[in-house]
């Protein structure tokens, strides 16, 4: 199977991984998955996550965040938003709200990967990756 999408297959994983209430889940690494990997942190939806350096591959290994018991997930929803056939743009002033604003926006701009709260306070338009919520 080739890989055409790797965000989407890291956000696929995130989500099986959730669903399934495992503690850990591990990613192909890259630079574009360490970004939205510190954006999930920063925003409180994983735990953690670990760079795992086997030889020339690198691996990701995302710690999941649950609630007070393990049925409460704390990722609601990953939706890959821009995909390879379709990309998809924001300007600066059509930025996406998320669930009005309870959710996240993961938008790929020319000064990095960020939220669409923080493109929003650097009035920078760019990818809309994927909602998290």
């Amino acid at each position: 199977m080739t890989m055409s999408d790797p965000i989407a297959d890291m956000l696929t994983r995130i989500r099986n991984a959730n669903t399934a209430k495992h503690d850990t889940v591990d990613i192909p690494a890259s630079k574009m998955k360490l970004a939205i990997a510190d954006i999930l942190v920063d925003e409180g939806y994983i735990a953690k996550y670990d760079l795992l350096e086997d030889g020339a591959f690198k691996t990701i290994r995302v710690t999941l965040k649950y609630g007070k018991d393990k049925n409460e997930k704390i990722i609601t929803g990953l939706k890959r938003i821009s995909k390879p056939g379709l990309r998809v743009y924001a300007g600066k002033e059509d930025l996406p709200k998320v669930l009005g604003g309870l959710g996240i926006a993961i938008i790929s701009t020319n000064q990095g990967v960020m939220t669409d709260k923080k493109a929003r306070e650097m009035n920078v338009g760019g990818e809309v990756l994927a909602f998290v919520w």
